[in-house]
């Protein structure tokens, strides 16, 4: 038998989970500004560089605002395996499990329980939601983050949670954007506040090492990663992991092959793209005791 509203809501708020703040992290400092505009304003938007600590900590906020009692707190992701890494970052952090406090809900799993009280999505799943509950009456607040990369499920959510406004004064909006254009979003909203946050920068250095013209993509992954095996190691590094961002599957596959010819010893080779099953994606976000080579597409 399903549970009353009521029920629910009493249920989450007999929920126990750690409510922390690394002071590492920039948002940390910004914690009074942000939990003030959240209470005061039904749209905020939340403006920081990769690194601020936006993505796990906003949540966290809005428990301490009292959101996620009268229903979820959604949070959308662009990407599954994103949405899979803030599951398990947050319940960590709460000390909760995932599929109980936090729920995590991406294609092929459903692992929310009715009183979660974090609902971690990707904004395709948001949009399902929508089609079956046109005014969102599971969440009490909204998280749309990364909305700067302006994806198309991205922009109709935006424009629909406009749309709904007069229906749903009590539904809480929170859009993070990095640092490009964030005024756009608080007009679509009518003048929103916005939260700046500054971000941890990390020192990157681009190279380029054009590939000659009869060195097919797979060999050109091979020569570019021995290299880099090869440099010295920061003292501050313990282990090398690397990234490989690649057109497609056959492409991924082909470089796998080779690099377990000819490639770097001692390194695990992942593999990650949208078809794969989403164990072997998890695998990405697990510890290893090996330095590794991701290969992927723009699913990471």
């Amino acid at each position: 038998m399903s549970r009353s509203r009521e029920e629910i809501a009493a249920a989450r708020r007999a929920t126990r989970y750690r409510l922390e703040y690394p002071e590492a992290l920039p948002i940390s400092a910004a914690r009074d500004e942000l939990l003030a505009a959240i209470q005061a304003h039904r749209v905020v938007v939340v403006c920081g560089d990769t690194g601020s600590g936006k993505t796990t900590q906003l949540p966290k906020l809005c428990l301490e605002a009292g959101r996620g009692i009268e229903g979820m707190i959604g949070h959308s992701q662009p990407r599954r395996i994103a949405a899979q890494a803030v599951a398990s970052r947050l319940a960590a952090e709460l000390d909760v499990r995932v599929g109980d406090a936090v729920g995590l809900t991406i294609r092929f799993t459903d692992q929310t329980s009715p009183t979660a009280l974090v609902k971690v999505m990707t904004d395709g799943i948001l949009l399902n939601d929508i089609r079956g509950d046109r005014h969102l009456r599971a969440y009490d607040t909204l998280i749309i983050d990364e909305a700067h990369e302006r994806s198309l499920n991205i922009d109709f959510v935006l424009g629909y949670l406009k749309h709904i406004e007069r229906e749903r004064p009590d539904l809480k909006v929170i859009i993070t954007s990095a640092t490009i254009d964030p005024e756009r979003f608080a007009e679509h909203f009518g003048g929103a506040p916005i939260v700046r946050i500054p971000g941890r920068s990390y020192p990157v250095t681009v190279r380029y090492d054009p590939r000659a013209e009869d060195q097919d993509l797979a060999t050109a992954v091979v020569n570019a990663t021995r290299e880099l095996a090869a440099e010295p190691l920061p003292e501050s590094d313990r282990i090398r992991d690397m990234l490989v961002f690649l057109p497609g599957e056959r492409w991924i596959r082909d470089a796998e092959h080779a690099l377990k010819r000819f490639g770097p010893k001692g390194y695990e080779l992942l593999p990650l793209y949208a078809r794969l099953t989403t164990a072997r994606q998890r695998r990405i976000l697990e510890p290893g005791n090996a330095p590794r080579i991701v290969l992927a597409t723009n699913v990471a």
